[in-house]
């Protein structure tokens, strides 16, 4: 556990020193616990997301960053690979190809890069992508 918290708080730390660097991302660590994150997302331009924010929620386990962490959409989002009633994300990186190489930031943009390119394949919603 002090292996997650060492990489957390390292996460938390360029977070801070970064904001300006990616204005589509907002990720933000709870205060009273480093294993919950929320961040705010802006739709991809060209998309029917274009100009909305969307909260998200992390819940990271204690053996990150060997395990993914949990991430949902606290928005109302109607989108193939999101579970239109929990928000849960279908997305490859958070089950089975996850690296150690990933941090929270990175997955954001790849939740990003998914609203952007729905991946039919995998639908949690089959009402909007099927």
């Amino acid at each position: 556990m002090q292996a997650s918290r060492a990489r957390l708080f390292k996460e938390y730390k360029e977070v801070q020193r970064e904001k300006s660097a990616d204005p589509d991302i907002q990720l933000v660590c709870d205060d009273s616990n480093i294993f919950k994150w929320t961040a705010l997302i802006k739709g991809p331009s060209e998309t029917p997301y274009e100009g909305g924010v969307f909260q998200l929620a992390f819940a990271v386990p204690e053996q990150y960053p060997l395990q993914p962490p949990q991430v949902r959409f606290l928005t109302k989002i109607f989108h193939p690979n999101v579970h239109f009633k929990t928000g849960e994300i279908c997305l490859d990186i958070l089950k089975n190809a996850w690296s150690p190489a990933w941090t929270l930031q990175s997955v954001c943009r790849a939740i990003i890069a998914l609203m952007a390119h729905p991946e039919p394949d995998s639908p949690l919603n089959c009402d909007s992508g099927c």
